[in-house]
């Protein structure tokens, strides 16, 4: 049964709980170069199991995901109260066809949108941080509330990118049985 709006914010909250989310939006990048240097191209796409997302999907989602950021921030903060629309992210991986993106290229795109991000948020001024809009299926998201959920986000797929490249690294040493452990759930809107 697929989360609700709910759990996917408790859920993705979890991960970053007491911790500061731009300390970790500002290492995002790095974790994930790390985690996949030395990857080959056929190991960023495999998936650990149907249905769920290779590294290179995950990466291209995370690249997209990050205009999304820029343009919601950017929206919140321009006009307070504004709705959010959210989006499919399955659609969106269909259509842009992530499994054949290049993971490196997608990293970078992440790498660069995220500086951008992270510079506009540290040029708003205190009282910004309470602009809000009203996502279409979670409510009312303030920028200090984006903040924090853009972090959670990371960091899930920081974690899924790990317990893949572990699943790689087991299979090339031919220890992995295909599909052993699960790369996370995933929820269809955004």
């Amino acid at each position: 049964m697929p989360e609700t709006a709910q759990q996917y914010i408790q859920r993705i909250l979890g991960y970053v709980e007491g911790q500061d989310a731009i300390k970790i939006q500002r290492t995002t990048a790095a974790k994930l170069k790390k985690a996949v240097q030395g990857l080959t191209p056929a190991q960023t796409r495999w998936r650990p199991e149907p249905g769920k997302w290779s590294i290179a999907e995950i990466l291209a989602h995370l690249a997209d995901v990050e205009v999304v950021a820029s343009w919601r921030m950017r929206s919140v903060i321009g006009e307070n109260g504004i709705t959010i629309q959210p989006f499919d992210q399955d659609a969106w991986a269909s259509a842009f066809d992530y499994q054949k993106r290049n993971a490196k290229r997608s990293l970078e795109i992440f790498r660069v949108l995220r500086e951008n991000n992270l510079t506009m948020l540290k040029e708003i001024s205190p009282q910004t941080w309470e602009n809000y809009g009203m996502h279409l299926e979670r409510g009312k998201e303030t920028i200090a509330h984006l903040t924090r959920m853009w972090a959670g986000h990371d960091t899930n797929h920081v974690l899924q990118v790990e317990r893949i490249v572990k699943q790689v690294k087991s299979a090339k040493s031919g220890s992995a049985k295909s599909g052993s452990a699960r790369s996370g759930s995933k929820k269809k809107r955004r």
